[in-house]
């Protein structure tokens, strides 16, 4: 993991508990939904799946992320949103890092 994914006042933030090696998280949370920090290791492949609505902004590195049936590659500054219930994937090849916003207030649960 990358020393520097950001600052500390959002590495001060709960961690996430996430089911991947080599991604890390940190979670702000709010009544109706979750925005998440995200520290990609160059971990390939993640697998096609769904869940609720997702909006994201790339902030470092590029990832290849697949959305229902649209393929493109993702870039600093780039933006990406997911309807609910669409499938998607994703490729990391480089060191990525990523903001989130996700409609499911409880995506992702802090680590304990």
């Amino acid at each position: 993991m990358s020393d520097n994914a950001f600052p500390e006042m959002i590495t001060s933030l709960p961690e996430a508990d996430i089911p991947f090696k080599g991604v890390r998280g940190w979670i702000s949370q709010a009544p109706d939904h979750q925005i998440v920090f995200m520290d990609i290791e160059p971990i390939g492949d993640v697998a096609p799946h769904s869940h609720g609505e997702q909006w994201g902004i790339v902030v470092e590195g590029e990832m290849e992320l697949t959305i229902g049936s649209n393929t493109k590659i993702y870039h600093p500054g780039d933006n990406y949103h997911i309807p609910e219930g669409v499938v998607h994937g994703a490729k990391f090849l480089t060191h990525v890092r990523v903001i989130d916003m996700f409609a499911d207030k409880n995506r992702y649960k802090p680590k304990t």
